[in-house]
């Protein structure tokens, strides 16, 4: 996703979950738009831009590798919470935290 509107739908439409370092909001699309949609907002107060875009790496990265797991037509919007240090994140630490989420949402999503 690359649009404000795009983000603000998923903002308030969305549901949102937490995991210890991240936020994750979902929205779910129709069923005729495809798979999921990406998106991070990565907040300067996160750090300086090395910081912010090595976390904006991982996190592509991550869903990237994983992208073949999750077919839904999802609107994802991935916010790091301020307890995250970007030398800290690795991809076995976004994978760690964020698969078991995502597998939560299929499930549910699935059952509606």
């Amino acid at each position: 996703m690359l649009k404000s509107p795009e983000f603000t739908a998923c903002y308030e439409r969305g549901r949102k979950y937490f995991t210890r370092s991240f936020i994750l909001f979902v929205l779910r699309r129709s069923e005729d738009q495809g798979v999921y949609r990406l998106g991070l907002t990565v907040s300067k107060k996160m750090g300086n831009a090395v910081a912010r875009n090595r976390i904006k790496r991982v996190l592509r990265e991550y869903f990237r590798l994983h992208q073949d797991h999750f077919e839904l037509p999802l609107d994802i919007v991935v916010i790091p919470k301020r307890n995250l240090q970007a030398q800290q994140l690795t991809l076995a630490l976004a994978k760690a935290e964020i698969t078991p989420l995502l597998t939560r949402i299929a499930g549910e999503a699935a059952v509606s």
